[in-house]
């Protein structure tokens, strides 16, 4: 049936589509960004074009499907199957499964140099872990599934705080709606770089044992085998086997003392990563709260690399809506310009990560995350709000995306993924 429209020449098209084809239709057409309607009708306009119908499609529990196709299209549609002996609802479901093997899903954008994020501030307490291992969830999910999220770019600047009401807080965003989106489908590695071993553990994981192999016995020259055979993955469908984890070891404690001693101490952490970095499409390190040589090493791996385009690698910066993180801020920030200046290197800010707001926490929380929004270079790529979802997983060793995948703070860190995509 058809009934007039309010889109232009469109009209509104009412059939049946059985639910897995309507489902790949909605994720096909989200992948290359495209309308669904328009989909349709290029579909029906091909099998129309078609010299006789293709092989049948099995619509068993067919269930209402609406659309809009240009004026006259269903009608002539609706003759043409009557001329080859199929129902509508069988020549819909041709024409539908017809655009899709002629549209095929894209294929991953590999990049061609591995992506190296150093999620970093050396204050303690402000989620670098949470963010990391949230960041890395979000560029691993299925490519083949649809996601919501919020983008991030979309952010609106902040309304000023009103300093003669300071207790009224003020807006952080606007009324954005969900989106569906596929998952990003990149093949993610994690870094347990802090000795503390929090992202180990909050992933399910054990740390590596103290006497054998880690990542600083790889750093300082002292490997007992292949990095590879450290790694282990993350396990869950909605990750494929994209996601990885390198788990900390407490001997970390020492590296600063063992880096000392180390030529070129800066590339230490290059020299222990480069054999693994052609498995991997992103590498994200979860530095522990600290300026000394370790970070030095995470800074210098974040740098920009001849081949690579700015932006690419580079630090993320993890801070909170009040005063102390502003203070952590300058003092990681003077590390990184330091490092700059004396080894002249590019090193790129990817932004900065507002995390565990709550605008309810009145005119501190506010007016600081004013101050961040204010910054501009870097800017805010996210505000990652201060739920319980967060520790409710890490309370039962599970990913995120796995305990609470439709949860805002879920689709915070999609959207913070694809801004710094």
């Amino acid at each position: 049936m058809t009934s007039p429209s309010s889109q232009s020449d469109r009209e509104k098209v009412v059939s049946k589509l059985p639910p897995w084809l309507r489902q790949e239709l909605k994720i096909r057409t989200a992948q290359l960004r495209i309308d669904i309607q328009d989909a349709v009708h290029q579909g029906i306009a091909n099998w129309s074009a078609l010299a006789s119908a293709p092989s049948p499609v099995d619509t068993s529990g067919a269930e209402s499907f609406s659309t809009w196709l240009p004026a006259g299209q269903w009608e002539s549609f609706r003759s043409d199957s009557k001329d080859r002996g199929v129902s509508l609802t069988q020549g819909l479901a041709q024409a539908v499964r017809l655009w899709l093997e002629m549209n095929p899903a894209p294929t991953v954008k590999r990049p061609t140099v591995v992506r190296r994020i150093v999620v970093c501030n050396q204050k303690g307490g402000v989620g670098k872990t949470a963010i990391t291992a949230g960041t890395a969830e979000a560029l691993a999910e299925d490519p083949e599934t649809l996601h919501p999220v919020r983008i991030a770019r979309q952010l609106a600047r902040l309304a000023p705080v009103d300093l003669e009401h300071p207790e009224q807080p003020a807006p952080t965003t606007t009324s954005l709606d969900l989106e569906d989106l596929p998952g990003l489908g990149m093949r993610v590695l994690l870094v347990d770089f802090d000795p503390q071993g929090h992202l180990t553990k909050q992933l399910g994981q054990q740390p590596l044992p103290i006497g054998g192999d880690s990542l600083t016995c790889h750093m300082a020259g002292e490997a007992k085998g292949p990095l590879s055979d450290l790694i282990v993955a993350i396990p869950d469908d909605r990750f494929g086997d994209r996601l990885h984890i390198l788990p900390a070891c407490t001997d970390a404690f020492l590296l600063d003392v063992r880096l000392s001693t180390v030529r070129a101490r800066e590339a230490a952490l290059e020299r222990a990563l480069s054999p693994v970095e052609a498995d991997y499409d992103v590498i994200l390190i979860d530095c522990p709260p600290s300026l000394g040589l370790s970070m030095d090493a995470a800074i210098y791996y974040g740098r920009r690399r001849d081949t690579e385009q700015p932006g690419a690698s580079g630090a993320l910066i993890v801070v909170q809506a009040e005063d102390s993180s502003a203070d952590a801020y300058d003092l990681l920030t003077s590390q990184i310009n330091d490092l700059r200046d004396d080894l002249s290197l590019d090193i790129d800010y990817l932004g900065l990560v507002v995390n565990l707001y709550d605008g309810r926490r009145g005119y501190i929380a506010t007016s600081s995350l004013q101050a961040w929004m204010d910054i501009k270079d870097p800017r805010v790529v996210a505000i990652v709000p201060d739920l319980k979802e967060q520790r409710e997983a890490v309370r039962v060793k599970q990913p995120l995306f796995v305990y609470a995948p439709k949860g805002e703070q879920a689709v915070a860190l999609r959207a913070l993924a694809r801004e710094i995509s």
